[in-house]
């Protein structure tokens, strides 16, 4: 893989990568920004988030649960000094559907953690990631109701 950022001006970079797409990245004001991209570390972050989500969604889809919505957040915490690395992370996995089982959930959360996401197998070498998930009904109506919540913890080697 190869990747590539190119310069703007000030602190405003695009980034590209072997797909060719492109993502802005840029810098607080108070740092010497235009505040017009994400911030470097908010795209570590955001890789952490995307890599899991595809791989569970994959695995429910497989699984053939009926999800209907489903979003992954990750919250990061940084150093307070330089260099701001990541000290811990929790990733939420949040699963709207229909009777959608915790035991499929959790597995494919598992599957992820432990052989499928290399961002969140690099990132756990270095810090602790928590891992949470949250099941949601959905109603006829539309409206959503939390049936269960948990945690998942990565067994030690």
């Amino acid at each position: 893989m190869d990747a590539k950022v190119t310069w703007h001006g000030g602190l405003s970079f695009t980034g590209t990568a072997d797909t060719g797409f492109e993502v802005p990245l840029g810098a607080a004001p108070e740092v010497g920004g235009d505040n017009d991209g994400f911030r470097p570390m908010e795209l570590m972050a955001l890789s952490l988030a995307g890599c899991t989500a595809m791989d569970v969604i994959s695995i429910l889809r497989k699984k053939r649960q009926e999800v209907t919505d489903y979003d992954v957040r990750v919250h990061a915490e940084g150093a307070e000094e330089h260099p701001r690395v990541f000290t811990q992370a929790t990733i939420e996995y949040h699963v709207t559907g229909h009777g959608v089982s915790e035991k499929a959930v959790v597995r494919a959360m598992e599957l992820s953690a432990e052989r499928y996401c290399p961002a969140q197998n690099m990132l756990s070498e270095i810090i602790p990631i928590g891992l949470k998930y949250f099941i949601y009904e959905e109603k006829e109506s539309g409206e959503t109701e939390l049936v269960v919540k948990g945690e998942y913890v990565v067994p030690e080697e």
